[in-house]
């Protein structure tokens, strides 16, 4: 089993705001030593800040994922500092929202960089480290779309479905190889993060927002700390999220009609905010990095479903049949509507 949280070096990625400064700061809370990442040095040097204040020992090392002499470079500092990497867990991302036939060759390209092959980096990284002391954990962060795809980010789709078979695949490897080193997947739903803010969009001059129901990121947090400790092959962090993986895995047709034709995937997506200038994708922006985003006033306090199902495995199975049946039941009612 992994150690106490007080007693761990944890690594994690895209810690300058968002899902990652809000682990970071989680992190710091039970004393853990965090080694944050991320490509904003300010930004990156105020998230070890708060991390600290919570009570974590600290080492910020500015590092862009998509390159892999910087993510081999990160995991050096680690062991040079702290002596071991006990969890390394993968978070950085960059999104766009824009029709396939708008994105081009180049932003896809960088999008698959960051969100997929910096993943990829971050756990030959881990191994290298993790596989000598013959102990470990590592966390990959990707996404409820990792299991369905969404229109108008069909790249950040496609790479976090790369980042489902590949994290599956790793774990496979280190079956095989009786490895004691544990893989976890975390899911979030739609999150309150400055993504949205930094996102690349070419939707009409509108801020793009999360999917709704809203989560905050504390709840992402939570899950990826308790992973920390207590790894499980996946965690989807949001109801909303559980319920789209269902309907993707037992009836994907209504999904299709769901996400499109209702205009949920349009209209969902698009917040009555103008959009922030400028993005993330090639090069960190100058603007306010945070844990929250924008849209606090539409955020859910939490998970409930996360915190009573998806980290009490044992309970999951349960919730998993009882959707079933609910979603069995949503659907025969959908089919008699549309009959008569």
């Amino acid at each position: 089993m992994p150690a106490p949280l007080q007693d761990q070096v944890v690594a994690i990625t895209g810690a300058s705001s968002g899902i990652g400064r809000a682990t970071a700061i989680e992190l710091g809370r039970y004393g853990a030593a965090v080694v944050l990442a991320a490509r904003n040095e300010e930004a990156l040097h105020a998230a070890a800040h708060e991390t600290e204040q919570a009570g974590g020992r600290v080492l910020p090392v500015v590092t862009d994922v998509a390159d892999w002499k910087q993510v081999e470079r990160l995991a050096d500092a680690a062991v040079q500092h702290f002596g071991r990497i006990d969890t390394w867990i993968n978070n950085a991302g960059v999104i766009e929202y824009a029709t396939v036939e708008d994105t081009t060759p180049d932003e896809a390209e960088r999008i698959l960089q960051v969100n997929l092959l910096g993943q990829i980096h971050g756990c030959r990284a881990a191994l290298s480290v993790m596989k000598r002391q013959e102990s470990g954990t590592i966390i990959n962060v990707s996404s409820v779309e990792a299991m369905f795809g969404v229109p108008y980010t069909a790249v950040y789709s496609a790479s976090k479905h790369g980042v489902h078979g590949f994290t599956e695949a790793l774990r496979r490897e280190l079956i095989l190889e009786d490895s004691p080193i544990q893989v976890t997947e975390v899911m979030p739903s739609g999150i309150d993060t400055p993504l949205f803010d930094h996102a690349r969009s070419k939707m009409g001059g509108k801020k793009p927002m999360p999917l709704p129901p809203i989560y905050p990121p504390e709840a992402v947090a939570e899950a990826i700390v308790s992973a920390c400790e207590h790894p499980q092959r996946e965690i989807v962090v949001g109801g909303a999220g559980k319920f789209f993986i269902l309907m993707q895995r037992l009836c994907p047709a209504s999904l299709d009609v769901m996400l499109a034709k209702t205009g949920l995937a349009r209209t969902g997506q698009q917040s009555d905010q103008p959009n922030t200038p400028g993005d993330n994708l090639n090069a960190p922006m100058k603007a306010p990095y945070q844990v929250r985003g924008s849209f606090g006033e539409k955020t859910l306090s939490s998970s409930l479903f996360t915190r009573l199902f998806e980290l009490h495995p044992m309970l999951k199975g349960a919730a998993v049949g009882a959707g079933v049946l609910g979603l069995a039941a949503l659907m025969g009612r959908l089919a008699r509507s549309t009959s008569r």
